[in-house]
């Protein structure tokens, strides 16, 4: 993690002024945090160790400033003698850069920029750095209930007229693919994307929600009438807003810590919070740490457990020993139409929950069952296609797996307090639907299970399973 320190440091009072100033001061705690370090901008303080010529004021304060360089183990960026500020016939170098040991290799340039200068007396200093930076997805979700079916249609109609057949695999593969492209296509254009209501936090009320309602309301009058009345009016009320919106917020504050000074365990944590963590930056969310069983160590690293999970979740698959169960090899030939039509593909999307949760492609059922029309001939075919040549599409294969810990648990570093869910592709959910439930009806018709038989069967519940076994 980088922190950028940007500095400006007042003009002493006398070269010979002793009095550390609160820049320098914050500048030293800030500094103790294992960090990297960049410090830039004006220190307005001379000394030989970075002006070795024409230095003939020397500040006593830059002593204590080096101490806190040299102590945080920070080197120079510019170079010795350049000049950073032109004032008065007197050339000086009062703007410096500093960085950590790990940050100079990365720097790319640090020197005087003359077109960035902006009538100041102050030159501008350039500073570029090879950094790999860190992209944090913002918690943003679709407004799938608020999405314009007409334009989803008109923009289906055009750009998914498929007339090449599907006899191979590469061309099954390319028209899945080329589906999911557009419906994701749609889904940018013609629906909007949200994030969270400032509702959903703790402080906030119904006096919060008016104040902020009557700002909109004035923001619009004065976009209407343009007036310097309206525009007054706005910016009175735009006061009163904060006002209102800063003492929920303390008064929520406030509440809270009553609570914990009535707790005698959660005023001591809060205490030790307060004056250890409170000024230091938020860490990033970890997973805990884990081990195999009882006896193993426990596992800090990231690449050791992704093996203990790996060995939990993903281990090497064994064939069922059947030969105690009598009759489990049946010999029998079923006939069955293999054909998939259109209103069998219309009633497993209806079937599924609208806002199911979808692999990565992040599509939602609710865009098929809203779409069905304009789609109901692309995914039958397709779907025939994937029975008559006996291939499942590659993009049906893929999933997205998350790991997920089971609730009401005393600690979580043991594997077997998580569970995986699986995220397949909407159009390989409707299809694996489909299929289960034909196969269903072909068992349940011919009888090809043991009457003992209760899980995962249709009209099996827990009073016929009690009476067989009271029988």
């Amino acid at each position: 993690m980088l922190r950028l320190l940007n500095v400006y440091n007042s003009c002493s009072l006398s070269i010979t002024f002793t009095k550390r100033s609160l820049i320098i001061s914050r500048l030293n705690e800030l500094l103790k945090n294992d960090c990297e370090q960049l410090i830039v901008k004006d220190f307005n303080l001379h000394h030989f160790h970075w002006k070795r010529w024409r230095c003939f004021t020397h500040h006593t304060t830059t002593n204590t400033l080096l101490n806190i360089i040299t102590n945080a183990r920070l080197k120079l960026l510019l170079k010795l003698n350049i000049i950073t500020r032109e004032a008065h016939n007197q050339f000086t170098m009062i703007d410096l850069v500093f960085s950590s040991e790990k940050i100079q290799f990365m720097i790319c340039k640090c020197k005087i920029q003359i077109n960035l200068h902006q009538k100041l007396n102050h030159l501008s200093i350039i500073t570029k750095l090879y950094l790999q930076t860190i992209f944090v997805q913002l918690l943003t979700w679709w407004l799938w209930k608020k999405m314009n079916t007409e334009a989803l249609s008109a923009y289906l109609r055009i750009h998914l007229s498929l007339k090449r057949s599907l006899n191979d695999k590469t061309i099954m593969n390319d028209r899945v693919c080329k589906i999911i492209r557009v419906l994701q296509k749609i889904i940018e254009k013609s629906i909007y994307l949200t994030k969270s209501s400032n509702q959903a936090r703790d402080f906030w009320n119904q006096s919060c929600f008016e104040v902020v309602m009557k700002s909109r309301w004035l923001w619009i009058i004065w976009k209407m009438q343009d007036t310097l009345k309206a525009w007054n009016e706005y910016l009175k009320h735009n006061d009163h807003k904060n006002k209102i919106i800063r003492q929920m917020k303390c008064t929520h504050f406030r509440s809270q810590m009553h609570e914990l000074s009535e707790a005698l365990k959660s005023i001591w944590r809060f205490a030790k919070w307060a004056r250890i963590e409170s000024q230091l930056s938020k860490k990033l969310s970890q997973f805990s740490s884990l081990k195999r069983s009882d006896i193993d160590h426990m596992t800090t690293t990231f690449k050791k457990k992704i093996e203990i999970l790996q060995e939990k979740f993903f281990f090497s698959s064994f064939q069922a020993n059947v030969n105690d169960i009598a009759e489990s090899f049946i010999s029998l030939t079923v006939s069955f139409n293999s054909c998939i039509i259109e209103d069998e593909v219309k009633q497993t999307i209806r079937w599924v929950k609208a806002d199911k949760a979808s692999d990565t492609s992040d599509i939602s059922n609710r865009v098929l069952q809203a779409n069905l029309t304009e789609l109901i001939s692309v995914l039958t075919s397709l779907f025939n296609a994937c029975i008559t040549h006996k291939y499942h599409s590659k993009q049906f294969k893929k999933t997205q797996t998350i790991v997920l810990h089971k609730s009401k648990k005393s600690d979580y570093i043991d594997s077997k307090t998580y569970r995986l869910i699986a995220l397949l592709d909407i159009m390989s959910k409707a299809l694996k639907s489909i299929m289960i439930k034909r196969l269903s009806d072909i068992i349940e018709i011919h009888y090809m299970l043991s009457n003992a038989q209760m899980r995962a069967r249709c009209k099996r519940f827990m009073i016929l399973t009690l009476n067989l076994l009271i029988d």
